[in-house]
């Protein structure tokens, strides 16, 4: 009998778990290569998983809502032969009865040498109401920290979050005592009772809100959140609690851009095989304004300033169930018209399939949005963290404009939009909010009619 263990593949560098949402086989159905055994969600994307082999499905390690590791083994599949699922496990211990016994003097001396290297059980944090990300519960595992110990470091996050920088410092803490030994508690309830009245502010401040429970009448339907519900809900009340929002609005003449477009779309179509939308337009103009003010293109980690090397472009998506998704275009800058409208199609195409890879929804370092495909004027768009500005396209509407002309000045019929931007006023101020969006609105106002693509 062979067997195949079916393991949680690498899903981009700076994913180390996912959870299973879905089981798409029940043990003892076919597989074929490359078809879907299952469903696993990150904090980015969603995705199915296929199976390296053909065979039938024989066991499965982990439950819906699990949270696996990369590289842990979900499912083992039986290559070949039938398989009998009333067994109930007999082979496998038909095959444990084949190993090779080690002295029992061997195993005294690993197990002495395991007590002496773990100085503390495994945690298990979920039991916490405090929220700890992925990460550094893994760092707490890893290093032994105790619940009682991480419960008492303070955080330096959003909401007064613990962050790998706070772990590790606790963790420096730790080796500069010269011992692999945890911080005593009560050490670092000292330090809580002994900090100044501002730090005890600040982490007032912090605390989350109690709010009243919401009453529901006879008649009134519940609808839970989903798992990405959740997670845009809870992105978006960080980010507010986080920056300091600000907007800047900038009235745009498009007139140029519509002509263009309409005069060429349909040549487009018909050589290059994809639509030619005007949000490629857009991004091709907030890329050459980042390139000029690339202090928009930043980040802000504590008191340091992070500039960034590439301009990536996240692009809000709309998805079937209304939830929201940013994919990324990467070095935006580089692209001309045409590469542009065909990553910005692709990327639209699989995201509304759910078809986006994790890498493909990570490091963006600013996000344009589409307000007007909803038929909206302008927004106020919350800001994407951890970047420091958002801009929001409102509708193209033709509006009665006063046009000048050497000969005077008369009212016209031109097609005009709103800009908006939102950003991080702690570390953009107004003049430099306002130029940037002055300069993608120029950009688009000076379009060239006959521009060929």
């Amino acid at each position: 009998m062979s067997k195949f263990e079916l393991k949680l593949p690498q899903m981009g560098e700076s994913v180390a778990e996912a959870t299973l949402t879905t089981w798409l086989k029940d043990v003892g159905d076919t597989i074929e290569l490359d078809e879907a055994i299952f469903e696993i969600a990150t904090d980015k994307v969603d995705s199915e998983v296929p199976s390296e082999v053909e065979g039938v499905l024989l066991e499965k390690r982990f439950e819906v809502d699990d949270i696996i590791k990369v590289g842990e083994v979900v499912a083992v599949i039986q290559t070949d032969g039938a398989v009998d699922v009333s067994s109930n496990g007999t082979d496998t211990v038909d095959e444990a009865e084949d190993v090779v016994e080690v002295p029992v003097a061997v195993i005294e001396n690993q197990m002495a040498e395991v007590k002496e290297t773990i100085s503390i059980p495994a945690q298990d944090f979920s039991s916490s109401e405090r929220f700890y990300s992925p990460l550094v519960k893994n760092i707490a595992k890893e290093e032994g920290i105790s619940m009682d110990e991480l419960e008492a470091i303070i955080g330096t996050g959003k909401e007064g979050r613990v962050t790998k920088n706070d772990i590790k410092a606790f963790l420096d803490n730790r080796s500069s005592n010269g011992t692999k030994s945890p911080v005593p508690v009560a050490k670092t309830e000292q330090v809580v009772t002994s900090a100044p009245s501002a730090e005890i502010k600040k982490e007032a401040r912090h605390e989350k809100p109690k709010t009243a429970p919401v009453p529901v009448a006879d008649g009134d339907e519940i609808i839970p959140l989903t798992r990405m519900g959740k997670l845009i809900a809870h992105h978006m009340v960080d980010s507010i609690a986080t920056s300091a929002h600000v907007q800047s609005f900038v009235e745009v003449d498009v007139t140029n851009v519509v002509n263009w477009r309409n005069n060429n779309k349909k040549a487009f179509e018909a050589r290059e095989g994809e639509k030619l939308t005007f949000t490629p337009i857009f991004m091709e103009a907030v890329a050459m304004a980042l390139k000029k003010y690339p202090m928009i293109n930043i980040s802000l980690d504590g008191d340091k300033v992070i500039k960034k090397k590439n301009i990536n472009l996240g692009m809000a998506a709309a998805l079937p169930d209304g939830n929201l998704i940013v994919p990324v275009i990467k070095n935006a800058d580089q692209l001309n018209l045409v590469g542009m409208a065909k990553t910005v199609n692709d990327l639209a195409s699989r995201a509304r399939n759910n078809q986006l890879k994790p890498d493909e929804v990570k490091d963006g370092t600013y996000t344009v949005t589409n307000v007007g495909s909803f038929g909206s004027i302008f927004g106020t768009p919350i800001i994407n963290q951890p970047q420091v500005g958002i801009l929001a396209l409102g509708a193209i509407r033709k509006m009665p404009s006063v046009i000048e002309t050497d000969q005077g000045e008369y009212i016209g019929i031109r097609s005009k939009m709103f800009l908006s931007h939102s950003y991080d006023h702690r570390v953009v101020n107004g003049a430099l909010g306002g130029m940037f969006v002055k300069t993608v609105a120029d950009y688009l106002e000076a379009w060239d009619i006959n521009r060929e693509i």
